[in-house]
């Protein structure tokens, strides 16, 4: 597979594996007519309550009803409120039975962990979700930009995306240790993106080179009719 495919499987795994996960947990469910036929009911307090249906309706692009709907599945599921990551890992995993996806896993389950307190609350899922489900291009394409970014410096280094094609390798059942494939899936990667050639990838230029690529462009569009 070459750099192209590489990044498309990348972009599409993120994506299509949260929703997957989202709808093993029964989270994410089409929006039924006895849910909008209630339109007045408030998000349930929980051990570890959601903000408010108005604070979530400000900062999501979900409306009342589908947020109402989409906490009605994560409360069942999770009633206290809240998910930590060992249990995404476990549920995530078993869409990967010949591969390890732990290590990807952990990418992802950062990505969404947006306050960094080891646990993922609805509004880290709803707010994630609403970024890759209704937002723009731009917003989809800076979402995966930081969880490229390992480390959260602000850039995309080699050691960085090294990880994670190490992480997709395993997450496929072809372990990369042993053969060269990741590290030359790097380098084209950086062939691609760093366009000053100075050994990063800024979120500018991780920008340009996705936009100007029709294939990646097009795959953003596939995910508007989910929800």
């Amino acid at each position: 597979m070459g750099i192209q495919g590489m990044e498309l499987c990348a972009v599409a795994v993120v994506i299509l594996l949260f929703i997957a996960v989202l709808k093993q947990f029964g989270i994410l469910e089409p929006i039924s007519a006895e849910d909008s036929g209630d339109p007045d009911v408030e998000l349930p307090t929980a051990r570890h309550p959601p903000e408010g249906l108005e604070q979530l309706l400000a900062r999501t692009k979900f409306t009342k009803t589908e947020l109402q709907s989409l906490y009605r599945g994560f409360k069942n599921e999770c009633p206290s409120g809240l998910v930590d990551e060992e249990t995404f890992t476990l549920i995530y995993s078993r869409f990967f039975p010949r591969g390890d996806a732990s290590s990807y896993a952990h990418f992802l389950f950062d990505a969404f962990d947006a306050d960094r307190n080891g646990a993922l609350c609805f509004q880290d899922f709803a707010v994630g979700l609403s970024v890759l489900l209704r937002g723009t291009e731009q917003q989809k394409l800076r979402w995966t930009f930081d969880l490229y970014d390992v480390n959260k410096d602000g850039c995309i280094s080699k050691e960085d995306m090294l990880e994670i094609m190490k992480s997709i390798y395993a997450m496929m059942g072809q372990p990369a240790a042993g053969h060269s494939a990741p590290a030359q899936h790097v380098e084209l990667f950086f062939q691609k993106m760093d366009r000053n050639g100075d050994g990063v990838v800024t979120f500018e230029e991780f920008l340009a080179a996705c936009q100007e690529d029709k294939d990646i462009m097009s795959s953003m569009q596939i995910f508007h009719s989910v929800l």
